[in-house]
């Protein structure tokens, strides 16, 4: 989505003020004007974990969404009708209540659209067990984790009538897209969102490649994530597709006409991870060339 950036101090996810981007814009991908505000919010600017030093320097019990929460409130004060927020990064495993709290009175959401981009499916109390350690958990600490989502999932039940237990995807970003959920977010996938906003469907029709690119490239790459999203359209289209990674997952099985390249093996770890752009430019050059 276009529009500049705008930037409002918010409570970081330990209690620290941080200065955060989004945007508020009026046109859509293809530079029409569409008819009301949109605003983009990245729960990773405002809650993420890079922003208290990593999991080492994290107090994964009392990291708090609260900033996320500030942060669509000021796009609807701003006068958004439509909040995108896209979710992963969290520092959090707060269920979304410091998100929820901070967007209070709910009211004030009133005819605004909430969308929540996320790409996983982990149920809401199970993000303790699959993404708290990863946050620096203890065992005693998820367990603990665990146990305040179950309450929590209870309070959202008889305050808002969701059983966010129940929403899959609800547990993304340690269950702030269940938290916002019950506060009337509606959760799509990441990929589909970013797909139909610029009409990459639509683009593919006259493509002869298509180049995607990733990480680290596992099975679960094609369960949900950019690459087996781009591969699937382009599938459906008769375009080959090219996946430029850092590394890939030995013994992955890959789609028909999905070809990979390991940037790592092309040019070594340090040119991959320190001169990133070139060396993707670099290899995509030469498979262009052959």
């Amino acid at each position: 989505l276009g529009g500049p950036n705008r930037t409002t101090t918010v409570t970081g996810p330990l209690g620290d003020l941080v200065a955060a981007a989004w945007r508020l814009d009026r046109r859509s991908a293809s530079g029409s004007l569409a008819g009301s505000l949109t605003a983009v919010v990245e729960m990773a600017l405002a809650s993420g974990l890079d922003l208290v030093g990593g999991a080492g320097a994290n107090d994964p019990v009392a990291a708090t969404s609260s900033g996320t929460g500030e942060l669509m409130a000021a796009a609807v004060d701003a006068g958004a009708r439509r909040v995108v927020v896209g979710v992963g990064g969290s520092a959090s495993t707060d269920g979304g209540l410091g998100a929820v709290r901070a967007l209070e009175p709910l009211a004030r959401l009133h005819g605004v659209e909430l969308v929540v981009a996320c790409d996983v499916r982990t149920r809401f109390v199970d993000a303790a067990a699959v993404f708290a350690p990863q946050k620096g958990a203890s065992p005693a600490q998820v367990e603990l984790l665990r146990r305040r989502l179950e309450r929590l999932a209870d309070v959202y039940l008889r305050s808002y009538g969701l059983d966010v237990r129940e929403l899959e995807g609800g547990g993304a970003a340690g269950g702030l897209a269940g938290g916002l959920a019950a506060a009337g977010a509606r959760l799509v996938p990441g990929f589909d969102l970013v797909a139909d906003e610029v009409d990459l469907a639509d683009r593919l029709v006259d493509a002869d490649l298509v180049v995607t690119g990733e990480g680290f490239l596992d099975e679960q790459s094609f369960a949900g994530k950019v690459v087996g999203g781009v591969a699937g359209l382009a599938g459906a289209a008769g375009v080959p597709v090219l996946a430029v990674v850092g590394e890939v997952l030995d013994g992955v099985d890959l789609p028909a006409g999905v070809e990979v390249v390991s940037l790592v093996a092309e040019v070594g770890d340090e040119r991959a991870r320190g001169e990133t752009v070139a060396a993707v430019e670099e290899v995509v050059g030469r498979r262009l060339a052959e």
